[in-house]
């Protein structure tokens, strides 16, 4: 076997010293020829592990067998048999810990890059086809979806496809969830987004944005309404915050709000009225892909100098290796070892962050070794700036007004996770409005799981 075999193709990309300074994607894609070199590699397992390994069973060797032969629409077909989004899950979805990480190729070398081909395939059909959906035959049902974000999304789509009539109601004024608002356009280009919806749309699934469930209209009036069903992936959008001194001093932003005013309200573009700061020195406290997407985009909003505070060390960052080397790459320091104590004010404005070492000792429920604060080492950060990443959980208002609906003290829905029905009957939930924040691709496999459900039952 020759010894390319083992090392994968690696995916093009901006050089840093260019991407800092703009909100183009970072990654590049695969050419015709580099992604048939690619998959060239998949030994097409008869039992292949690495499908074992997908949140939603997309059937990968096949697929990637048809990427091989130059057939790139009936690889796209392939795939969209079991995923509504590729081109968005071949950009975001930790493949190294999935479907990669089962690879048989990676016994001995380098895993098949089965994201980058997918993000291909989804790419080429973007650019040379367009979605057709198959003549659907409706049922007459109608299904409520709550939140536009991935989970939403798929259960709205496998909805669709198999005849019932979905309504999407979305918060926010577009539709998206944590797509939309939450990853930055250098990683998940927004017109691609917009395109995954129209399929949709195409597929006859209705978007009603601007819409607070619990707020503008209740669970019990969407029943009252005609809705056979409800399924809730209203996401995690409460942010968790430090509870130290001066941590509502201007300056201070929650992760999610600081994403979305860049993201969904166009900060970064010159022409926008969002306000946001701009430029100086930025920290931003945690270490997810939250954290190092805040911090790149502080970058390119001009940031002189940020810095990632997290109080355990790199091996425990939480954050897909890719985005920490992106983010060093970028210039994003990484302040290891270290928790903030106190946000320093000066004319109520940030003025610092006050910090202490920390050292690592016994392990947490998290399996994780608890970091313990070392006496005397405290020192003083200098930022005008300061980030706040470290968590979300769901918002309580839309389990507040539905009656019946158990959720566990931290706000998760409570579900069947065989079916992902809540305690009130006929409502299921799926994603981070289940699980807390996690990946695209566990919610997107939490809706797949929910549709099954909800169309069995229905179906008496």
């Amino acid at each position: 076997m020759p010894q390319d075999m083992f090392k994968r193709v690696e995916l093009p990309k901006q050089l840093p010293d260019e991407r800092r300074h703009n909100f183009s994607e970072v990654s590049l894609g695969y050419t015709i020829a580099m992604a048939q070199t690619e998959a060239s590699r998949c030994l097409e397992c008869p039992k292949p592990l690495c499908r074992d390994g997908c949140p939603v069973g997309i059937q990968i060797p096949q697929f990637i067998h048809f990427v091989k032969g130059g057939d790139f629409e009936s690889a796209y077909n392939k795939i969209a048999e079991d995923s509504n989004l590729p081109a968005i899950c071949g950009r975001v979805c930790p493949q190294e810990e999935q479907c990669e990480k089962r690879c048989v190729r990676g016994i001995k070398g380098d895993a098949v890059s089965i994201g980058a081909l997918e993000r291909f395939v989804a790419d080429w059909y973007m650019n040379n086809k367009q979605f057709a959906p198959a003549d659907i035959k409706q049922n007459g049902k109608r299904v409520a979806v709550v939140g536009a974000g991935p989970s939403g999304l798929t259960c709205a789509a496998d909805l669709a496809k198999r005849g019932y009539s979905v309504t999407v109601f979305e918060a926010l004024h577009k539709a998206g969830g944590v797509l939309s608002y939450g990853i930055p356009e250098f990683r998940l280009p927004k017109a691609l987004v917009a395109r995954e919806i129209k399929n949709l749309e195409t597929l006859g699934v209705k978007f009603e944005t601007n819409v607070v469930i619990g707020k503008s209209v209740t669970v019990d009036e969407l029943f009252a309404d005609g809705f056979r069903a409800v399924f809730i992936g209203s996401g995690a959008g409460l942010p968790t915050f430090m509870n130290i001194e001066g941590e509502n001093l201007n300056g201070v932003y929650a992760a999610n709000e600081y994403l979305t005013r860049s993201n969904l309200m166009k900060a970064y573009s010159k022409d926008s009225t969002t306000p946001i700061k701009r430029g100086g020195r930025v920290a931003v406290v945690g270490a997810g892909n939250v954290a190092m997407d805040s911090a790149r985009t502080a970058l390119r909003l001009g940031a002189s100098e940020v810095t990632i505070v997290y109080r355990r060390g790199k091996d425990e960052m939480p954050a897909r290796e890719e985005e920490i080397e992106n983010a060093v790459e970028e210039g994003v320091k990484l302040q290891l070892l270290t928790a903030p104590v106190e946000v320093i004010g000066k004319n109520f404005k940030v003025a610092g962050l006050r910090c202490q070492k920390m050292e690592l000792g016994e392990a947490d429920v998290s399996g994780r070794r608890r970091p313990t604060p070392v006496k005397g080492s405290e020192f003083v950060l200098n930022v005008e700036t300061v980030i706040v990443a470290i968590g979300q959980s769901p918002n309580p208002l839309l389990c507040r007004t539905t009656s019946g609906l158990n959720t566990h003290k931290w706000g998760g829905i409570i579900v069947n996770e065989e079916t992902m029905e809540s305690s009130k009957p006929n409502v299921y939930a799926g994603g981070d409005a289940v699980t807390g924040a996690a990946t695209v691709i566990l919610a997107m496999g939490a809706g797949r799981k929910a549709t099954k459900a909800i169309d069995e039952r229905l179906k008496g």
